[in-house]
Order: C-alpha cells, then structure tokens, then sequence
C-alpha cells in the first residue's frame, strides 16, 4: 500500500488524510470539516457544540436536499430532525437543540483517526468539564489557517462529500461504475444505466487537488482551485489527446479518471500536449492508488478502467505510456520541478 503521508507529514497532509482516507459511515465528517474551517476563519479558538451546532446543521441540511441518503445505517434520529426541519415541521431552535444533542455524538472522537489512530497533529482536542462541551483549537490548526492550501480546504471538502453521497444515493453495481469526464465543464458525471440519465456530481478541481496535495502534478508547485485566483490550475491530460484512436484499440480511455492531473497553468501551456518525462509515470501510479485507498466512487472507476490488481494497474500504464512515447519520440520535462513528496 502506498503511504499518502509517506515522507510527508505536514499538517496540510495530516488534514487532507482525514478528508480523503477517514472512515466513511456518515457524512457528519464533511459537515464538521466545514464547520470548523468556517468556524476558525473567524478567529475562535474555542469552540462549543453551540457554536459548531449552526454551521454543522446548516451543511447536513443543505446537502440532504439534493441527495437524501447521507449515511450507511438504515435510521438516524439527527438525520430524521434535518428531514423534519426541511419539511417545515421542526423549527430552527429546535433543529440546533437536537443537534447539539445528537449531531456530535462520534465525530468529535473519530474526526481526528486515520488508519487506525489519531493523527500526529490533533487540530483541537475536547474539553468535556463542568457541563459544559468545547473543542479548543491547537496551535497547529492555527499555523494551517495561515497555509496557502487552507483556501482550497473547503472545496476539496465539498467535492469528497459529493463523491461519497454520490455512490450511496445511486443504485450502480461498482463493477459497472464509471465517473466520467466533461472537460467542456470541468465537471465529473455519472449516467445512471436505467434511464442514462446524466449525474453531475462535483468540480474535476475540487476532485482531484487534495490527492495531489495541493501541488501541480509536475513541477509541484502551490497550486489553488478557486475560480479568478491567479494560481488556479488547469486540467491536462497527463498522456495527449494525439494517440487517443491507438490508446482506445488497446483499451484505454485516454479520458478517463486514470489520466486527469492538475497542473500549474503555465507549466500546462510549457507541456503542450507532449509526453511527460518516464519518471512521472510512477507519480502517477502513486496518485491512482491514494483515489483506490480512499473508496467511493473514483477508486471504482480507476479499478475498472485499469485492473483489479495494482501490477495490472501498473501495466496498463506501462503499456499507454508506451504507446504515447512511440507516437511522439521525445519526452518533455518541466522547466522548474521541486521535490516531489509522492
């Protein structure tokens, strides 16, 4: 298994393993990121249920309204009070009573927990005492408020939990799940195989930025995702569109999720569709694998589209990347590249 937080174990890192390879029974964990990252935008420091209890809500609410499952357990008290409440039968009061009540009773404890143990910078710790219930925020949540990553933190949350609610809510066999591309949108889609009827389910950018660390595929530098910054990035298809007829004849779909890496604009533009240096190549494998380590529903994708075992995985990469270099000749490398951490 490959390591996200292998030779990386900065704090941006220790946040996106959360996100990206915590347990997923519930989407509680999505609505408490955002709640925090909101939350500690505005300077507390300490926080209570009370305070968590509005913004926490407010996520769950907004996202049962487009999908309405939003857990793995056939029945859940807090969920059925957002229910009531979107159908105007609980009041607002009373929807942050019962999620002060019921909304928190296993997230605080297992937001922090990855592969088994709490991460090695906790980003608050709890303060049960007196009657009273806090989380108080450490100084290493404080020190990634500063972080250049912590503008895209909320995108990449968001485009996680679209991801998960996305493969509970749809009926689809995995072996037959396949997330596709609209590169005229920038957009991942499903087609529900009933009725074909297309799912848009998140931005390809907030998909993918947390399993590249933030960083552009080649030169990793700081890349953002959010629309007019100045660093936003572009979608390239790691191998060019120019072999796409041979790429299809053996298989591969030069479209697919396997083959989409952010990249710093200009670096993009530096690329122009030319094949990457080979060692990009295991980079590449190693990003594929962080999407299958976290479930739900890019790793179905990948698996299906490149092979149940990581060599098989391994050799339809091998083999693609062949059939590009053939094609072109020559290879490119970036003209600025920074130590890589994957």
């Amino acid at each position: 298994m490959i390591n996200f937080q292998e030779n990386d174990l900065s704090l941006e890192s220790q946040w996106r393993a959360i996100i990206l390879f915590g347990k997923n029974s519930a989407t509680y964990k999505f609505a408490f990121a955002k709640a925090l990252l909101e939350l500690v935008d505005k300077e507390k420091t300490r926080i209570s249920l009370t305070d968590l209890s509005e913004p926490f809500s407010r996520h769950i609410v907004e996202h049962l309204k487009q999908n309405e499952k939003q857990g793995t357990s056939a029945s859940s008290k807090f969920l059925q009070a957002c229910n009531d409440h979107i159908k105007g039968n609980l009041s607002q009061e009373l929807l942050l009573q019962q999620t002060e009540k019921l909304g928190f009773n296993n997230v605080v404890d297992a937001f922090q927990n990855v592969n088994k143990g709490v991460i090695p910078n906790p980003f608050y710790h709890k303060d049960y005492k007196k009657g009273k219930k806090d989380i108080v925020i450490t100084d290493d949540l404080l020190k990634l408020k500063e972080s250049f990553h912590f503008q895209n933190f909320n995108q990449e949350v968001e485009g996680r939990w679209k991801l998960v609610e996305t493969a509970w809510n749809l009926n689809i066999n995995p072996n037959l799940l396949e997330v596709r591309y609209d590169e005229g949108s920038s957009l991942f889609y499903i087609e529900e195989n009933d009725f074909m009827r297309r799912v848009d389910i998140t931005s390809v950018r907030n998909s993918l930025n947390g399993y590249q660390k933030g960083k552009c595929f080649y030169s990793f530098q700081d890349i953002s995702i959010l629309e007019g910054s100045l660093k936003v990035c572009d979608v390239d298809h790691f191998l060019p569109h120019i072999s796409k007829r041979e790429h299809a004849q053996a298989g591969g779909n030069i479209n697919g999720v396997w083959n989409l890496v952010l990249s710093d604009s200009s670096i993009n533009r530096e690329k122009n569709a030319r094949v990457p240096a080979l060692r990009f190549l295991e980079r590449l494998h190693h990003r594929n694998e962080f999407y299958i380590q976290s479930k739900h529903p890019l790793a179905e994708t990948i698996i299906n589209q490149t092979g149940k075992t990581e060599q098989q995985r391994k050799s339809f990469l091998q083999k693609h990347y062949d059939i590009a270099k053939n094609r072109s000749i020559t290879t490119w490398s970036p003209s600025i590249e920074l130590k890589g951490t994957f």
